[in-house]
């Protein structure tokens, strides 16, 4: 575990992983050829990850709770999470290994990651368990992240009557594994990239309970719906060049929530929310120095 400061603000939870990403002028097609990276590197990644440091950027405290292997990978993801403000409740890999991605990114920003190594499913036996369960009751929120070792949180989360907020990214509406996260979520953040239909599905969840859900839409800005049926719209702010997209909806998620922590309205930290992710975009790393 890295030290904490104090009292967490927030706590993750779900995935963390170490990442090759190699930048190509394409995706490569379906068929044996050969391809030239523009340029390649190894860093933390997950989404999980992402809103931690991003949050911990925003000047918050942080309990991340995530799984990590004893392994070289492990070793240098503890490395780059350990920043002021981050405190790491890990459990160990009951395989020993570290979740790795290899990400392909393509000029236009598309990205496809290949696992190769998936993460383990571990018991809530572990002292970092433990820590995590305390921070909840002292938290001002709870992200819970797409992972199976993360889900066991929206339970508890339920129990202790702290509100739950969900990045369920890319969900098609149909996905049975991404439904407990939607369904538990009183803060739902999502994509439209897969869902036509968007503010239908909004304005479902909203009646099913959420107070309040965003869509995002890329290079498109986004969109939110709260409790009282207010519909809020927000432009994507334009940076000069794009460095890397890895991370950008991690820091969106991180600013509206920071700024949500500060008490600013919807429209006040949408806007927050879009700065903050167009400061990821400029630089290899999760989230900006």
């Amino acid at each position: 575990m890295t030290a904490g400061a104090g009292v967490p603000d927030v706590v993750v939870a779900g995935p963390v992983s170490w990442n090759e990403i190699v930048h190509l002028d394409a995706l490569p097609d379906a068929v044996p050829h050969t391809v030239f990276a523009r340029g390649s590197y190894r860093t933390v990644g997950g989404t999980s990850a992402g809103k931690a440091l991003n949050l911990a950027a925003l000047g918050r405290r942080v309990l991340l709770r995530t799984v990590l292997g004893d392994d070289d990978a492990g070793r240098s993801a503890r490395a780059a999470l350990a920043v002021p403000g981050l405190e790491l409740a890990d459990a160990p890999a009951s395989d020993g290994r570290t979740e790795r991605h290899l990400n392909l990114m393509g000029a236009g920003s598309e990205r496809l990651s290949v696992y190769l190594h998936a993460p383990s499913d571990v018991p809530t036996t572990d002292p970092g368990w433990e820590r995590t369960l305390g921070a909840l009751d002292q938290a001002g929120a709870v992200v819970v992240d797409l992972a199976p070792h993360a889900q066991p949180l929206l339970a508890e989360a339920a129990r202790r009557g702290v509100p739950v907020w969900a990045d369920v990214h890319d969900w098609d509406a149909r996905s049975a594994f991404h439904r407990p996260w939607v369904d538990a979520a009183s803060y739902l953040f999502l994509s439209s990239e897969r869902l036509p239909e968007y503010r239908a599905l909004m304005s479902e969840r909203v009646a099913a309970g959420a107070r309040l859900v965003v869509c995002t839409h890329g290079a498109d800005g986004a969109t939110a719906l709260d409790a009282d049926g207010r519909w809020y719209d927000v432009d994507a702010v334009p940076v000069e060049r794009v460095v890397d997209t890895n991370g950008a909806g991690d820091g969106f998620v991180a600013g509206f929530l920071d700024a949500h922590l500060d008490g600013a309205g919807v429209p006040e930290a949408l806007a927050a929310a879009a700065r903050h992710a167009a400061a990821v975009v400029t630089s290899e790393a999760l989230a900006p120095a």
